[in-house]
């Protein structure tokens, strides 16, 4: 008897139609009430390979990758060799033998069968879904889901296989998105109005979400010949007056480096999202990993400040690229937004996000013929204007410079320049995003964590069972607020749980605030936290 959740994954080759199937079953659980989360596992290549989806459905909320398999559909035999370390004595293994197109089909028949779930919604969804296909291919993919339904039913009465999990009206009217849709709407939400990119995985997805919304919001998207000029036209868009973001991967970013440098000498805002993936070079170019905060945090020649958000969640994922786009444009710097594979194509539900209707306040000024783009200020900010608004001329220099925007080589006028720019990142940390402190505030254990592990670490914590434990999670890694440091010197004991090798947030932590991390829960083998594996690791400590 499963009354609380189940986890099902779909196996099979490239091409099978794992992910197309795999995201229609999940929204028609949500559909019918059911807390869903889709995790999916792919290898680089267009046929072929394995590829695996995980499908979560529970009572309660689901948020995050499991190693747990309840049922595993294996389309191909050589999937349950490839998954053979997440199979255990529970796990019900069904090998999908119908005709070879559509086995996906039959496959998502018996899941619904087993679930007890009635046809007759997956049977509508399912033919809106292949409207285009016409009524040959819709009325054969029907007959094979009612046999497969059929099968379903059939195995659960001779399996003993009794799913009774209760149904949500509060959810069946609840969002379904993923990591790339959240981060697209919290550009629109920010202002959002010009995007030049160059397609690589995973961050494709944003430039492909921003081009879809570009009617509807008023936005310019290019695709650029590479990532250099996309990134130098993002510069010359905010110069213009724009709001602009480039999306990319580390690889993608490395190529802009030196546009990210001109970006910090001219004082201008920018936006830059980066969809981490393992490395270095083309790595795994479609699994997942954190390892490109160091590359954010130290890109470029030169020092120059800039900001580093990390979102955990999907509502953070809306929230923390709005906020990119405001304090980018506030703070007239470098504003980073650093993603993974993982938060980017994980699906589940959430409540509906309540898109602000706010005017977004441009910090522009009309200039003066006097006008001064890089006038000394006490906090560093200079007022900024934009070429055609006013009688000033707008001038910047990649070279050092005068107030004016002019070269110039006098020493005492660096320093000044430098202090300055300096002075933007002091502004910009009185008004930092504190990490979020999860579980109980008479912590003996603290755990840290950033970005996509958060929901993973979250579940393992209440899987633990432990009151000695607490969980802080850095959704601005960069400037880290000096409050943080009051809350890691309480504990007796710090541990970091990253997805990379060298523990980058706790090098971080080491470097900013002289404090040791006890011990890091490293993982770099492509693949995310899953949180029963991890509390076990937790509950080891």
């Amino acid at each position: 008897m499963k009354d609380k959740g189940v986890s099902v994954v779909f196996a099979g080759e490239a091409g099978q139609g794992i992910d197309t199937i795999t995201l229609l079953i999940s929204k028609i659980y949500k559909k019918c009430g059911y807390n869903v989360c889709l995790t999916k596992e792919y290898m680089s290549r267009i046929r072929g390979g394995i590829n695996s989806s995980e499908i979560r459905i529970s009572k309660d909320r689901v948020n995050a990758y499991t190693d747990t398999i309840d049922f595993l559909f294996a389309l191909i035999p050589e999937a349950i060799e490839y998954l053979k370390k997440r199979i255990t004595k529970e796990t019900l293994i069904f090998k999908v033998e119908p005709s070879e197109r559509y086995k996906n089909t039959y496959a998502a028949g018996m899941l619904f069968g087993l679930t007890a779930i009635s046809s007759d919604i997956p049977e509508q969804m399912l033919r809106v879904f292949l409207e285009e296909k016409g009524e040959q291919v819709i009325n054969k993919n029907l007959e094979t889901f009612k046999k497969g339904y059929e099968k379903g039913r059939e195995l659960s009465e001779e399996k003993a296989v009794k799913i009774n999990i209760d149904a949500s009206e509060e959810v069946k009217n609840e969002m379904f998105m993923n990591g790339t849709e959240a981060i697209a709407l919290g550009c629109v939400a920010g202002g959002c109005n010009f995007i030049s990119s160059y397609p690589m995985s995973p961050a494709t997805g944003v430039f492909i979400e921003l081009v879809k919304a570009s009617d509807r919001f008023d936005i310019i998207t290019e695709q650029a010949e590479d990532e250099i000029s996309s990134m130098n036209m993002n510069i010359g868009a905010w110069y213009a007056g724009a709001r602009a973001i480039v999306t990319t991967s580390g690889g993608g970013f490395d190529l802009m480096t030196e546009a990210l440098s001109l970006a910090g000498i001219i004082e201008s805002p920018m936006v830059i999202h980066i969809g981490q993936r393992p490395g270095p070079a083309t790595g795994l170019p479609t699994k997942t990993e954190q390892g490109d905060l160091e590359l954010a945090l130290y890109a470029g020649h030169g020092e120059f400040p800039r900001i580093i958000y990390a979102p955990g969640s999907l509502e953070e994922c809306y929230e923390l690229a709005k906020a990119a786009f405001i304090n980018a444009d506030k703070y007239q710097m470098p504003v980073f937004l650093l993603s993974d594979q993982y938060l980017l194509e994980r699906s589940y539900n959430i409540p509906v996000i309540n898109v602000s209707e706010e005017k977004i306040n441009q910090n522009i000024i009309k200039t003066e013929k006097d006008y001064k783009r890089y006038q000394f200020t006490d906090n560093g900010l200079s007022p900024r204007g934009i070429p055609g608004y006013g009688d000033g001329l707008v001038c910047v220099d990649s070279d050092e410079h005068d107030e004016d925007g002019h070269l110039t080589e006098d020493c005492d006028l660096r320093v000044k320049m430098i202090h300055k720019r300096r002075k933007k990142l002091d502004l910009a940390l009185q008004n930092s995003i504190m990490p979020e402190f999860i579980g109980n505030p008479d912590y003996k254990i603290l755990l840290l964590g950033w970005g996509s592990a958060k929901n993973s670490i979250i579940e393992a914590l209440r899987l633990c069972k432990r009151n000695d434990l607490a969980f802080l999670h850095f959704k601005q890694v960069f400037p880290l607020p000096p409050e943080t440091k009051k809350l890691l010197t309480k504990a007796k004991k710090l541990v970091a749980i990253e997805n990379n090798t060298n523990g980058q947030l706790a090098r971080l932590i080491r470097t900013e605030f002289c404090i040791n991390i006890d011990k890091n829960i490293l993982k770099y083998d492509g693949l995310p936290f899953s949180a029963d594996k991890l509390a076990k690791e937790i509950g080891e400590l």
